[in-house]
């Protein structure tokens, strides 16, 4: 496999990647059970002369990397991760647009099991920092995430705090999750004006970078019952996308259970 290739590990996200951009798989490969479920794949890459096999799972263990192939791999173009410009930050706004910004995530699965949530909740827009202690959307994200990577469009910005105040000059309000409560945070309440959000989730073991968080124009923390000292940043991350970025004035309302 070459540089500018990724192995998509899973049905789930097989079929997202296919849903989205089939042209961008290159080659597929399925167990036999797998190989009854994608029939419609399989037809589309023949179209396209293109390398579709079923093969045995020590194969497919071969091919991905993983013991966790879930029965398929696909091999696809890696995405190039672009900068926002001035513009879009300036649309987005204009748009309402939520944004979910991470600092310095440095594991691959936590950054997969939040891009997953993100696309539950319909966050669109995933900004990551070049930074060499980030994660990138590498095979374990895409496998964690379930698809969910398909349905974001993730960036990556030269420095996390230069770009939050980017944000709030373009009239965003940027919030920062803090771990521990301190005499400028507040306890998440729900969105606070008009304004559009941007999220900032922080590293692991460190949280926000104190540059980034004095780039922030408000941070919160999760009231809990100081049993334990913080969730994980993936949990953390679902608490408030629900109530900062899904919660406002023109989104939609959540479906009644039942």
């Amino acid at each position: 496999m070459s540089k500018d290739e990724l192995s998509l590990c899973g049905l789930g996200a097989v079929r997202a990647r296919f849903e989205r951009d089939p042209a961008s798989i290159r080659r597929l490969y399925f167990d036999h059970e797998t190989g009854r479920k994608i029939g419609v794949m399989c037809k589309s890459l023949a179209a396209a002369r293109k390398i579709y096999r079923c093969v045995e799972p020590a194969e497919l263990e071969k091919i991905s990397g993983t013991l966790h192939h879930g029965g398929i791999v696909a091999v696809v173009a890696a995405a190039i991760l672009r900068t926002p410009a001035p513009a879009d930050l300036r649309a987005w706004a204009a748009q309402g647009t939520p944004l979910l910004l991470l600092d310095r995530i440095g594991n691959a699965h936590n950054l997969g099991a939040i891009a997953r949530t993100a696309a539950f909740f319909g966050v669109a827009h995933l900004v990551l920092p070049a930074h060499p202690g980030a994660a990138l959307p590498n095979e374990a994200a895409h496998r964690v995430a379930e698809g969910g990577l398909e349905h974001l469009t993730v960036w990556r910005v030269p420095a996390l705090a230069a770009f939050c105040r980017a944000l709030t000059a373009a009239g965003y309000a940027v919030i920062g999750a803090a771990a521990h409560e301190t005499p400028h945070t507040a306890r998440s309440s729900g969105p606070s004006g008009p304004r559009p959000v941007a999220l900032v989730l922080g590293n692991e073991e460190h949280g926000l970078a104190p540059e980034v968080a004095a780039a922030c124009t408000r941070l919160v923390t999760i009231p809990g019952s100081g049993r334990v000292e913080s969730l994980n940043v993936s949990a953390a991350a679902a608490v408030l996308m629900r109530e900062l970025l899904v919660r406002r004035p023109g989104r939609p309302a959540p479906h009644p259970a039942g």
